[in-house]
């Protein structure tokens, strides 16, 4: 019986070296942050606020600086948790106004009521992989505490970074808290100006 011809399968390599590329390439997936469970309430007292998109201010600007100045921190930000994004009021060492939400170290942080730390986001399964880690601004260290409402809604959070593992003190994490119940007076002040005065009257208990 004749032997038959083996098939030439060459044409088969690069479809197979593709593949196993893609194999190689592949990571973990990273688990995006949950959503609270108020989080219709925290969305409408977040846009009430009358704060997202609007122009940069000094008291946010110095705030912001001044936390990282207090920490030691090339980064910190005032991060509101939009419904797809989260959006920075004022920032320093930053460069983006806004990331996705999926990747925001701020939307994990509003799910707990105290500061959220990250002391090296390499060796945590939240952030191993995530492009804010793995590019810039390379994202080591993180902590934010929650921006919370006169209603316990965590709108957002003031947060400090850096690109190398860090921690803070107990002194520094009190400082924190402080400095993140200023950005909320602040965020207050900011409703209170967008107001009417019959409306900032009302909002201050006022007739």
């Amino acid at each position: 019986m004749p032997k038959l011809p083996l098939p030439d399968c060459r044409w088969m390599r690069p479809c197979v070296q593709a593949a196993v590329s893609c194999i190689s390439d592949a990571r973990p997936p990273m688990p995006g942050p949950s959503l609270p469970g108020n989080e219709t309430a925290r969305l409408r007292a977040l846009h009430g606020l009358g704060v997202l998109d609007t122009p940069a201010e000094d008291r946010y600007d110095a705030l912001v600086q001044y936390t990282a100045d207090a920490l030691d921190m090339p980064m910190a930000a005032v991060s509101l948790v939009d419904a797809e994004r989260q959006w920075f009021k004022a920032r320093v060492g930053l460069e983006p106004q806004q990331t996705p939400r999926d990747i925001s170290f701020c939307a994990h942080a509003i799910l707990g009521h105290g500061v959220l730390v990250v002391e090296d986001a390499l060796r945590d399964s939240r952030f191993a992989h995530n492009p804010l880690v793995a590019g810039p601004p390379h994202i080591r260290f993180y902590a934010g505490a929650p921006l919370r409402s006169a209603d316990g809604l965590h709108l957002g959070a003031l947060c400090v970074m850096a690109p190398r593992p860090r921690r803070l003190s107990a002194t520094q994490l009190t400082t924190l808290r402080a400095l993140a119940d200023v950005a909320v007076w602040e965020l207050v002040r900011s409703q209170w100006r967008s107001m009417s005065p019959r409306r900032a009257a009302a909002g201050c208990g006022l007739r």
